[in-house]
């Protein structure tokens, strides 16, 4: 089982063959992207919304370096391998790739999704790398949060000693 999950761990390289080779079978990767920090119940559901829309599940995760510019110093919380085996030991998630940038762009134009997914913070024209998958013929894709789960509530709680 270590295996399978580790397997799921890829690089830049190695999911490019990957999706090609998902894509040659004829089927639909999905992609979508963020902090996954503390992975919540809001996490896990948005994920096995997003992969319900296709047949491969592909997600980029913030790294360490990354997620500290968004999110502030004190985060990341969980360092980018615990990160990156919690995703990859979810049973609908097929592959997790470290991005360094602050945004998936470039890992975007590499895995070339059928279909785009964020959180319903985003609309499309605020997607990163919409244009891309538009272009491409493939779909973008809002999904809804599910209310009252967040890493910063977590945080927030935590530092209130709830």
């Amino acid at each position: 089982m270590i295996d399978v999950i580790k397997s799921k761990i890829q690089s830049w390289e190695n999911i490019r063959t990957t999706v090609e080779q998902w894509k040659s079978e004829g089927q639909k990767v999905v992609f979508t992207n963020g902090c996954f920090d503390i992975l919540h119940y809001g996490h896990v559901y948005y994920l096995s919304e997003a992969r319900a829309l296709g047949d491969r599940l592909v997600i980029g995760l913030n790294s360490r370096e990354s997620v500290s510019r968004l999110k502030g110093p004190n985060r990341p919380i969980n360092d980018d391998e615990t990160r990156q085996y919690l995703l990859a030991s979810l049973q609908y998630v097929d592959a997790v790739v470290v991005f360094e940038e602050d945004t998936p762009l470039e890992l975007i134009e590499v895995v070339k999704p059928d279909i785009l997914v964020k959180g319903g913070d985003y609309t499309i024209e605020t997607i990163v790398g919409a244009d891309i998958v538009l272009n491409n013929g493939g779909e973008v894709k809002s999904l809804a949060f599910v209310p009252g789960y967040s890493t910063t509530s977590i945080e927030e709680k935590l530092k209130k000693g709830e």
